[in-house]
């Protein structure tokens, strides 16, 4: 099994949180997103990605780009433990949790819009760090709201879920950026029991071999 990412990569980090609870050996294959103009749009790497974005993962022949679709295909291929509830409405409320993260936080916050903020449109640093800080405080008081309703010691309940391999990405870019916590304590609270198990601990940024 191969995952191609990059150390600093929310959607990679995910992915490599769910490889490690699995307990799955694999070869970590650094995409640099800024070096040589970015790894990500070379020849070679858009022949496995055309989306030219990280994480890729390449099982059995098979090759799947999108984390939450790499994170589902690994829980049904390779089940325990499994990342997402078999009774349909605590799933879907977990999907639900996972996709207000993956699709309405990060990417407004990703390298490739902040890169088009800071180029072809010329916002300097300071109005980067506001639209940074902006997009994050929304999306966080939602989440803050939800998980009012759900967590127990993680995002629902007392087990791992697919909502927690988002959750711990996002706080980590949170905190890279200084965004003030205090407001967010459920958040912070589960961000905090799953910092203390070793699938997430291991996964994280700085452990990586790229990491810089």
């Amino acid at each position: 099994m191969q995952l191609y990412g990059y150390w600093r990569s929310s959607a990679a980090y995910r992915v490599r949180i769910a490889l490690n609870l699995k307990q799955l050996s694999y070869d970590n294959l650094p995409v640099h997103l800024i070096k040589n103009g970015g790894e990500q749009h070379s020849d070679r790497y858009k022949l496995l990605n055309p989306a030219e974005l990280v994480p890729t993962l390449i099982d059995d022949g098979l090759t799947l780009n999108q984390s939450l679709a790499i994170i589902e295909y690994l829980d049904e291929v390779y089940p325990e433990p499994s990342l997402l509830p078999q009774e349909p409405a605590a799933r879907a409320l977990v999907r639900a949790l996972a996709l207000d993260i993956a699709c309405d936080i990060h990417p407004l916050n990703n390298l490739r819009v902040l890169q088009y903020l800071t180029g072809p449109l010329a916002i300097n640093e300071a109005q980067k760090l506001q639209w940074i800080t902006h997009w994050l405080s929304t999306g966080f008081a939602g989440l803050e709201r939800r998980l009012q309703d759900t967590a127990g010691q993680f995002s629902v309940g007392d087990e791992i879920t697919l909502a927690d391999l988002c959750l711990v990405p996002q706080v980590y870019n949170a905190q890279r950026f200084a965004l003030d916590m205090s407001a967010y304590p459920t958040i912070s609270s589960v961000h905090h029991h799953c910092q203390q198990l070793a699938a997430f601990a291991l996964a994280a940024p700085e452990q990586q071999p790229d990491a810089q």
